[in-house]
């Protein structure tokens, strides 16, 4: 095989090395949405059994934050311990297209990076919008190859991403940052068995993506070497990760550091898997309309091919899931719980409510057919056919994903959303008012302290 003259770690590098200090609009305003959604995420977890656990088992002294705990820890403990605090509840942001959680990877490995190198706001920034950024563009490569051949694209693109975003804050140049990139091409992993059992591996994906790419950032500064043919090789990434060979590169590469699809990024209303969340609004307003859960025979979605294996089957697994973190991975358990919980926060998917009797009646009614025109990744819509004991039939379906780029959630929403995780993890109003305070001024922070954000 004949390589390229200039690779496109190589293009990506020049193009994000270039972008400019001042950056659009919409852009910042994502960073700084992101930053709030994954701090209140972190402080929600941070009395969980699996965020103590990782704690426990990674816990090693430095000049790091971990979200809601007391002390300073490295940036490894740090970065391993936010992202999986921030993707635990699987409450976190989303990029339609891809599906991919950047800001539960981006987030963590960037604001360890600033605090053990005394980095400024800008600094983290650039790193969030650029990290973000690049897992965005990954998304467009191979659509929905990746998860099909068995692993989690949050988890595979996150170390690349983590990678770009430490490159970016910590101003490395060219050949450092897509060496970096290769760097973290072969530290990239996360199999997507845990939908088996509701096993907690998921929740660590970004975590370890995370502190992965800081590591690759920092051995590329060093200058130890990563392939620069890490995506158009032989043996590259997607050949890997997508058993393909037929990659858009292009898509990834065209207009990068000038178009950004990070502005797009989405935030969640519901406490579960993304694309169920058209299911569980299509389920509300069917009850808002006079539904009654109880009168109800039988339940018929369509849905998109490429998520019957993640959140439709097996099937009798997802109508009764096992324990609550299985039970994210459900469209059935959205939808009954949608219908008679009117929601699906994180107290919705509590181990007594996943074992209501109740809510396994009415899930064990939910079916699926696969609709061959469905729009998915592009778009997550969702659709409820209702039978009723009388034989009534009732209707109801969404072309779009609530807190996506049709329907964003508000700048008061997500602030709403920020306050409750806060709450729900222990934490006084006054305590997450000063953490609100500290987050809204950090891209104008000279240097970056977390201190506030600490016990």
């Amino acid at each position: 095989m004949t390589l390229p003259k200039v690779s496109v770690s190589e293009e990506l590098a020049a193009a994000f090395c270039a972008v400019q200090p001042a950056l659009p609009v919409a852009v910042t305003r994502m960073c700084d949405a992101v930053l709030m959604d994954v701090a209140g995420l972190c402080v929600a977890a941070r009395h969980t059994a699996y965020v103590r656990s990782a704690l426990q088992a990674t816990a090693e002294p430095g000049a790091c934050t971990v979200i809601g705990h007391a002390g300073s820890f490295n940036v490894a403990t740090a970065a391993l311990c936010n992202g999986t605090a921030a993707h635990g509840e699987d409450y976190d942001d989303t990029f339609e297209g891809g599906p991919v959680h950047a800001g539960a990877v981006i987030i963590p490995a960037v604001l360890a990076a600033a605090e053990q190198h005394g980095l400024a706001g800008c600094d983290v920034e650039r790193g969030v919008a650029i990290g973000c950024e690049v897992m965005c563009r990954l998304c467009l490569v191979s659509p929905k190859r990746v998860h099909k051949a068995g692993f989690h694209p949050t988890a595979v693109f996150g170390a690349l991403g983590a990678a770009a975003g430490v490159s970016s804050a910590l101003r490395l140049n060219e050949t450092q940052w897509f060496n970096a990139l290769g760097i973290a091409g072969s530290m990239a992993s996360g199999i997507i068995e845990y939908l088996a059992e509701g096993a907690w591996t998921k929740r660590m994906h970004p975590g370890w993506a995370a502190q992965s790419g800081y590591r690759a950032a920092r051995m590329a500064r060093a200058g130890f070497t990563g392939p620069r043919t890490l995506f158009d090789g032989e043996h590259g990434f997607f050949h890997a990760f997508a058993n393909s060979n037929g990659c858009d590169f292009g898509a990834m590469v065209d207009g990068a550091g000038k178009e950004w699809l990070a502005g797009d990024i989405a935030f969640k209303p519901y406490a579960c898997g993304t694309m169920a969340h058209p299911y569980i609004d299509c389920a509300r307003r069917l009850v808002a309309e006079g539904v009654v859960p109880g009168d109800v025979a039988s339940i018929e979605c369509k849905t998109a091919e490429g998520i019957v294996h993640r959140l439709w089957e097996p099937l009798e697994a997802k109508q009764a899931p096992p324990n609550g973190y299985a039970a994210k991975f459900s469209v059935p358990y959205a939808i009954a719980v949608g219908m008679l919980r009117g929601d699906a926060g994180l107290m919705d998917y509590e181990e007594a409510v996943v074992h209501d009797p109740a809510v396994r009646a009415l899930a064990g009614k939910v079916r699926y057919v696969v609709d061959p025109d469905n729009p998915y990744p592009r778009r997550f819509t969702g659709h409820v056919r209702v039978t009723l004991k009388s034989g009534e039939v009732r209707e109801a379906s969404q072309g779009h994903f609530r807190g996506g780029c049709d329907e964003p959630m508000s700048a008061e929403a997500l602030e709403s959303k920020f306050t409750a995780n806060c709450a729900y993890g222990g934490w006084s109003d006054d305590r997450a008012l000063a953490a609100l305070a500290l987050l809204r001024g950090l891209r104008e922070a000279s240097s970056v302290d977390l201190a506030v954000l600490r016990g």
